[in-house]
């Protein structure tokens, strides 16, 4: 194991010889003259779920020159915030004495982050990057991750573009669950009901229902800077979408960020329990998709996924779909990375079952929506649930892509009738989406073994949880039968 991607090698102290960017500087002027009195700063972990620490404003110069300690164990914590590696061992797994102990790491604010949140009084909001204490990389950072994976692509002379489109529930909060009783590990879920009834797709009517909530996500959005495009009512009860106008590199990524946090945050703040949970446990329930709209730009800015006149795909639009074709199976864990998302691969849901790709067609695993002329040629993953973190999933799209190009990958014939073709099928459950990834030798190489070993760990933990709990349906079926 190479130690220093771990932060063994010995760099300077943060903070010797700092000298304050000009973003660092503005910053620092557009906070002191608002009325902004403390600032959440936080980090995206491994599951894209945002931790940090809020600090008062006057300490915003002391953040950004030095960092802010944080606790080594957040980054060894699986979905119910179980510590999963053990961190009171002289070798937690990555090396004597790495990330041991409980032991801080640093953020580091990054500056063009910046917002004021528009549903907390007097309150800043920063995304930062993580390092070790001594300034060196943690391997373990997902948006270096995406960092990384887009530099890589840069060098051959193009961007990535991405458009979100996303879906979500959310329901009228009735019982917080907070009794002495609820407060298990993980919680108890809140009770709720719904706010509008489903299989109203995009009537105006349900809209209309709809509308005080879409009205303050709007809002919010609108104050944020958050690109959105349209606002609708989905097939589901209670279940809304939203798209993202197109944004280049990491953007998307961070838009998603604050965006799930955006909803949540001031829906609850309105009695109500926003999810981003593929499928929640109600009747009739549709799982919630994110499927993520991906193109090529050169530096002059032209769309490398256009077809020229008498061309049904763009060669490199035909090797970045190949790319992502042969390294599906293996991605999902990072597009789909609950055991709850692998309930929406069924078939004749509007949601991918199979490795394929087909012009224009929602059952496909990717949607090819790309004609001579249409600088919106584009391709769109129909693969991930909302849950799903940012920069792991935008990098698996990214790497997978590029490997396509690289190697001059050819793509098979589309697909006309989706869910009868003898295409392989994408994993039927979760503990085989990460013995897919596991033993990638793709993921092995372009993200190191040792992230691959170390997401692993922390969803074989999430699942033994999962193999341990008695569910409904074994109850129904087996309690009274014998």
């Amino acid at each position: 194991m190479d130690q220093r991607r771990f932060g063994t090698a010995q760099n300077l102290p943060l903070g010797r010889g700092f000298i304050m960017s000009p973003a660092q500087e503005a910053l620092l002027a557009e906070v002191a003259a608002s009325d902004v009195k403390s600032i959440r700063v936080v980090f995206v972990d491994q599951h894209g779920i945002t931790r940090g620490k809020t600090i008062m404003a006057s300490a915003l110069k002391s953040a950004l020159k030095s960092g802010v300690s944080m606790t080594s164990t957040l980054l060894l914590k699986d979905t119910s915030h179980r510590t999963v590696f053990p961190v009171w061992e002289a070798d937690a797994g990555f090396g004597a004495g790495v990330m041991t102990g409980a032991s801080d790491f640093l953020m580091m604010p990054d500056a063009g982050t910046y917002k004021t949140l528009p549903w907390a009084p007097d309150t800043g909001w920063i995304l930062s990057d993580i390092v070790h204490t001594d300034g060196s990389d943690i391997a373990f950072s997902t948006r270096a991750i995406l960092q990384n994976a887009l530099a890589r692509l840069a060098k051959h002379g193009v961007q990535f573009v991405t458009g979100l489109e996303v879906e979500f529930h959310v329901l009228a909060m009735e019982d917080p669950a907070l009794a002495h009783a609820d407060a298990d590990w993980p919680h108890s879920p809140p009770h709720t009901r719904l706010i509008s009834h489903g299989h109203q797709y995009l009537t105006e009517s349900r809209i209309d229902t709809m509308a005080p909530v879409m009205e303050q996500i709007r809002d919010n959005a609108l104050m944020l800077g958050l690109p959105i495009r349209t606002m609708e009512s989905e097939f589901g009860p209670s279940q809304f979408e939203v798209t993202f106008e197109p944004c280049v590199g990491i953007g998307s990524a961070d838009n998603m960020i604050l965006f799930r946090n955006m909803v949540k945050q001031s829906c609850a703040r309105m009695g109500l329990h926003a999810t981003f949970m593929c499928r929640p446990k109600f009747k009739n329930a549709m799982g919630s998709g994110w499927h993520l709209h991906q193109s090529l730009i050169d530096t002059a800015g032209n769309n490398l996924f256009m077809p020229n006149t008498g061309q049904s795909l763009s060669p490199i639009g035909e090797q970045w779909i190949a790319g992502l074709l042969k390294h599906a199976k293996e991605s999902c864990l990072l597009s789909t990375p609950t055991i709850n998302g692998y309930k929406r691969y069924q078939p004749h849901s509007l949601a991918p079952d199979r490795i394929q790709w087909g012009f224009d067609h929602r059952g496909a695993m990717l949607r090819v929506l790309a004609r001579a002329g249409d600088p919106a040629s584009r391709v769109e993953n129909r693969i991930g649930e909302p849950a799903a973190n940012p920069y792991l999933y935008l990098a698996s799209q990214v790497l997978a892509g590029l490997d396509g190009i690289e190697n001059r990958l050819s793509a098979p014939a589309p697909v006309e009738n989706l869910y009868a073709s003898d295409a392989l099928l994408l994993p039927t459950s979760f503990i085989e989406a990460v013995h897919a990834f596991e033993n990638s030798t793709f993921y092995q190489q372009s993200l190191g073994t040792d992230f691959v070993r170390y997401l692993s760990h922390i969803k074989h933990a999430e699942w033994q949880r999962f193999l341990g709990v008695v569910s409904d349906w074994e109850q129904r079926e087996y309690f009274t039968a014998f």
